[in-house]
């Protein structure tokens, strides 16, 4: 069942996040804001949260604008970069320094200090796997083997690893701490602000989140991924269902507001409205008539309809153009964007590699039904019903008759649609994989000529204080696994 914990234990964690997200770190290799000894069970709540604050705030209006949901409106400046694809170092300063020093550097300290409560060290094993994963998918190459280790080794210039030897050390990463949930063992309660220590549903997540990665790997490296996959199936685990959405949730008080929202309402944005939808996103869900823009955009005065990705040359008035909705935390001046969650894995994402992997023929799943459920899944989110869509749409009509490649056409651009506005980076992420969907178009603001971005630059703070900083890397350049 999905939970929702809005108790006093978790809103402080995230107000404490949200006061201290500004703050920049020199060594990831260290937490600055942490004594020597913490309750683990305060590390926990503030571990997640940490990882939330980058994954639902500055990365996923990357995401959102590269996944083409969004775009800059012409009226305002806030984000402009990202839509001209020149984005610095600087822009990923604190994200970067958030997920090292911050939460990957608060699970450290469980796995250190959690003695017999072995439950603890698992779960943060699990979400170091989560963390490092969005980490390498944007950056590529990052440190890893010397990561994390600043008090106990004293390395303080961490040497980068290959993604490669990352993905086979979060994977392991992944696993150890699957194999180290114990029933028998003291569990979280409220201070597990994800699934409140239900064990069972972190063992789905694990193997969830594995799925994810040996998807990732489905084009580079196809007999690891299916052996990975087949594994996976042969364990009983299970995935992610329906109802059991990783997120966490939100408040209207502040200091505890969804963190999309809380930068829109910093000092300096001042609740301007950056954010306006894309004509990428809004004219294939008009042309499918998607009840789900209802949901993720507040209409403007001339319906749900986008600008044109980039065009910032020609409008000076953008109230016609739909904005992001507040279930997606995207409306500046709705605080019901307050509450809106940010997902780690959505059950509807869990259920699209399932179809993915059963059309190719990986795993023993249903590829049709699997598809439809996450269709489903998705609307039933947002509190829709999708069985006039399921019925009518093109984009729902699974090509069971189809190649391999149709099909999986079809259940990735299916996931783009879920996925508007709530997982942008994933989406991102999985077009760079797959080229789906094929309609994206350049920004007509690039500073790159006729290119996507592909990748994120490295901060700036491991560019001067890293003694083993490997060089900085073209916003052109693909990671390893990207071999589309």
């Amino acid at each position: 069942m999905k939970r929702i914990y809005k108790g006093l234990l978790g809103l402080s964690a995230i107000a404490l996040l949200s006061l201290g997200s500004c703050k920049k770190y020199r060594d990831i290799n260290t937490n600055p804001n942490n004594p020597e000894i913490v309750d683990i069970k305060l590390l926990l709540p503030s571990a997640e949260a940490g990882i939330a604050q980058q994954v639902g705030g500055k990365f996923q209006v990357i995401g959102g604008m590269w996944s083409q949901y969004w775009t800059q409106s012409p009226v305002a400046s806030q984000y402009r970069v990202v839509d001209q694809y020149q984005i610095a170092g600087s822009d990923v300063n604190n994200g970067w320094n958030g997920l090292y020093a911050d939460a990957l550097m608060d699970l450290q300290k469980i796995v250190e200090l959690s003695g017999s409560q072995k439950n603890y060290a698992a779960i943060a094993k699990i979400l170091q796997g989560y963390t490092f994963q969005v980490l390498t998918d944007q950056f590529g190459d990052i440190p890893f083997s010397e990561a994390l280790k600043g008090e106990s080794a004293n390395i303080t210039s961490p040497h980068y690893d290959k993604q490669e030897d990352v993905y086979k050390g979060i994977i392991a990463l992944v696993q150890e701490g699957m194999n180290e949930l114990d029933p028998n063992s003291p569990a979280p309660g409220t201070d597990d602000l994800i699934y409140g220590g239900d064990l069972s549903e972190w063992q789905r997540f694990g193997n969830t989140l594995l799925l994810k990665m040996y998807m990732r790997l489905s084009v580079k490296s196809p007999a690891m991924a299916e052996a990975g996959v087949d594994s996976l199936y042969a364990s009983g685990i299970g995935f992610l269902e329906e109802g059991e959405t990783a997120q966490i949730t939100y408040g209207t008080a502040a200091g505890s507001y969804n963190p999309l929202y809380s930068e829109m309402n910093n000092a300096v944005i001042n609740q301007t409205q950056n954010l306006i939808a894309s004509a990428t996103l809004t004219d294939s869900m008009n042309a499918n008539e998607d009840e789900r823009l209802t949901a993720f955009y507040t209409a403007g005065s001339g319906g749900y309809v986008g600008n044109d990705q980039g065009d910032i040359s020609t409008e000076t008035d953008a109230s016609s153009f739909a904005i992001p909705g507040p279930a997606v935390g995207g409306n500046a001046v709705n605080l019901a964007s307050a509450t809106a969650p940010v997902l780690f894995i959505s059950d509807y994402e869990s259920l699209l590699l399932q179809a993915e992997a059963a059309a190719r023929g990986w795993g023993d799943g249903d590829a049709a039904e699997l598809f439809g459920r996450a269709i489903s899944a998705n609307f039933d989110a947002y509190g829709l019903d999708a069985t006039d869509y399921l019925a009518n749409a093109r984009w729902a009509q699974y090509p069971a008759a189809g190649t391999m490649e149709e099909q999986i056409e079809f259940i990735i651009t299916q996931k783009w649609f879920c996925m508007c506005g709530n997982e942008g980076l994933e989406a991102w992420t999985e077009w760079r994989r797959t080229g789906y969907p094929g309609f994206f178009v350049i920004s007509k603001s690039s500073r790159i000529g006729n290119n996507f971005p592909q990748r994120f630059p490295y901060p700036d703070e491991e560019v001067t204080n890293n003694a083993n900083f490997p060089g900085q890397k073209s916003i052109t350049d693909k990671v390893w696994w990207d071999v589309n």
